[in-house]
Order: structure tokens, then sequence, then C-alpha cells
């Protein structure tokens, strides 16, 4: 099976209170250390008021680039539980900010650790993620006598063509799984008897909802 990773596609929020202290925590899809800086920015200007922005991120297809920050809270109790849920989580490009109003009760080392995580785990749950999946662009030109064989083949595998042209012949654009690329062609080849022209691409990535 082509390589896959989960991604987040959509950040969500969470909240969680302990002892009249209030952790919000902010989730937003990131692709570079350059938007994660500019994102915890954000919301540091947005809680200007808060004790405590702290933050985490992991970057990368493998998750290779994580930072994380305690904002100020005593080592170890923010940003390294909040890093630890998003990496547990299996999500990639992701960061996120956990901004803390206190209450007025300290809640010592291990009542911190589990607010920051529960207030990540929350905003992942209101978060929408997703899948990406290692793919490849595959051109097919056919016949019109051919269009409903293909278009049924397609639907059979739950692939919606990218684009379709409609000229001389029909054009249809698909991006599809690597791993299913060599099937797809044998399957459209043996439907249309070989009449169809089919055309291995450029790689691509496929992002599919979870």
């Amino acid at each position: 099976m082509a390589d896959e990773r989960k991604v987040l596609l959509e950040g969500g929020t969470g909240e969680y209170e302990e002892k009249k202290s209030r952790f919000i925590a902010t989730l937003k899809p990131v692709c570079s250390e350059e938007e994660a800086a500019a994102f915890i920015a954000e919301i540091k200007k947005k809680y200007w008021d808060a004790r405590h922005n702290c933050s985490a991120y992991i970057i990368g297809k493998r998750g290779e680039l994580t930072r994380c920050s305690d904002d100020g809270e005593p080592s170890g109790t923010a940003g390294r539980p909040m890093l630890e849920v998003l990496s547990g989580s299996g999500v990639t490009n992701a960061a996120v900010v956990v901004t803390r109003y206190f209450g007025g009760t300290l809640l010592g080392t291990g009542g911190l650790v589990r607010a920051y995580t529960k207030a990540v785990k929350e905003g992942l749950e209101n978060s929408r993620l997703g899948k990406v999946s290692e793919g490849l662009e595959i051109e097919i030109i056919a016949d019109y006598n051919d269009v409903g064989k293909i278009t049924y083949a397609l639907e059979q595998k739950d692939i919606t063509p990218v684009s379709t042209e409609y000229a001389a012949d029909v054009t249809f654009h698909l991006k599809v799984r690597k791993d299913e690329a060599g099937d797809i062609e044998k399957e459209l080849t043996e439907s249309t008897a070989g009449r169809c022209l089919i055309t291995i691409g450029d790689a691509c990535e496929i992002v599919t909802q979870l």
C-alpha cells in the first residue's frame, strides 16, 4: 500500500477548565515553521491578556520537525504534553496553542500536564482530519461509445475524475492512489477492449477526509 499520513485539514478549538483556570486550545494546519510562528503570534495577540499561550507543532511527511514552548509554565508541564498529544494522534502539519487564563489556584505539575493534555485532545476532536496518500495522475482518452463503461468502472472504485474534456474524443483526468494505478489501468483496458489510451503521469498527493 502507498505511504499514507494523517493531517489536519481544518483546525478546531477545545476548552478545559480546572480550579477556575481556563485552558483554550486552538489548532491550525501549517506546512512550515514560518506558518506555525505566524499562527502562534496571531493567537498570542488575540489572547493578549492571558497568563500563558503555550504552543506545539509537528511538521513534515513523517513528523520530523517538532517544536514546543511552555511559555512561562514550569518546564515540561505544557508544551511537551501538548506535542505528545499531536504525535500520539498520528497527525502532522499541525500547530496548537493552548491559552491559559489563571483561576487563582496553583494546579501543580500533574494538574498542569493533565489540563494541557485534555485541552489539546478536545481541540483535536473538534478539528477536521484527513489522510494524504501517494498518488499518480492518469489521463484517459476514449471514444464516446466507451464513456459509459469507463464512468461505471470509476464509480465502482469510488473515483471521481478531476476533470473531463469533451472534444473529438473524451479525456478524463484522474488522481488515483499509487497502489491502485495498475489495477485501474488493467480494468479500463479490459472493459474497453483496449480502445482507450491510458497515460500514467506525474506523482501527486491525494487528500481524503477521515
